[in-house]
Order: structure tokens, then sequence, then C-alpha cells
């Protein structure tokens, strides 16, 4: 391994050695600094799960109606059934961004986030 392909390795993985007053006031002022960015992710983190769960909702829906007609007698195969079913999890997950229906919403509120 090259010199600075392990110095590059070093610099990243190992923390600077400080003092144990300077390392508390590092990990107050990062705490301080977080907090507000740590709840910001977590509302991104729970946004972006509602969405998912919109989505998979959305999905099962498609798929259960899907299964209520009879089907499709002139392309009727398993590599059509493969792809009608790639098409309905596009179809679900596009639904799902366009937040038309708004479970998404809904879950949100139930956690106390009342803003889109």
């Amino acid at each position: 391994m090259p010199a600075s392909a392990a110095f590059a390795l070093a610099r990243t993985s190992a923390p600077l050695p400080l003092g144990r007053q300077a390392a508390t006031a590092a990990a107050a002022v990062q705490d301080t600094a977080g907090a507000g960015s740590q709840s910001q992710a977590r509302e991104a983190e729970l946004r972006k799960a509602a969405e998912s769960f919109e989505a998979i909702f959305l999905r099962q829906m498609i798929g259960t109606m899907r299964s209520a007609t009879k089907g499709d007698p002139l392309m009727g195969s398993d590599a059509g059934d493969q792809f009608r079913d790639l098409m309905d999890a596009r179809l679900a997950d596009d639904m799902a961004d366009k937040q038309s229906f708004g479970i998404a919403e809904m879950v949100l509120k139930q956690f106390g986030m009342d803003k889109p």
C-alpha cells in the first residue's frame, strides 16, 4: 500500500487526541448543534417511512384489485404476470410520490407532525 493511501486511511479512522476538558467541551458543542439536526433527521426519516407505508398499502390495493379480475386471456403467461406485478409496483410508487391519497399525511399526523 502506498504511503499516501495509508496516511489517508489513518487520518480518517483515528480521532485527534484531546484533553479531557477539550473532549467534554467538543461533545457539548456537538450535542447542542446536533439537537436540531437530529430532530430534522428524525422527521425526514419518519416522513420517508410514512411515504413507504403508503406505497406498500397502494401496492396491496392494486394487487387485490388485479386479482379480482378474470385475468388477461390474450397475454396470460408467467412472464406477463411478473411484468404486470412490476408495473403495478411502479404505479403504486408513483401514486405515493404524488401524495394524492393522503395516507402518509395521516400517518404523520398520528405521530404529531401536522406540517407537510
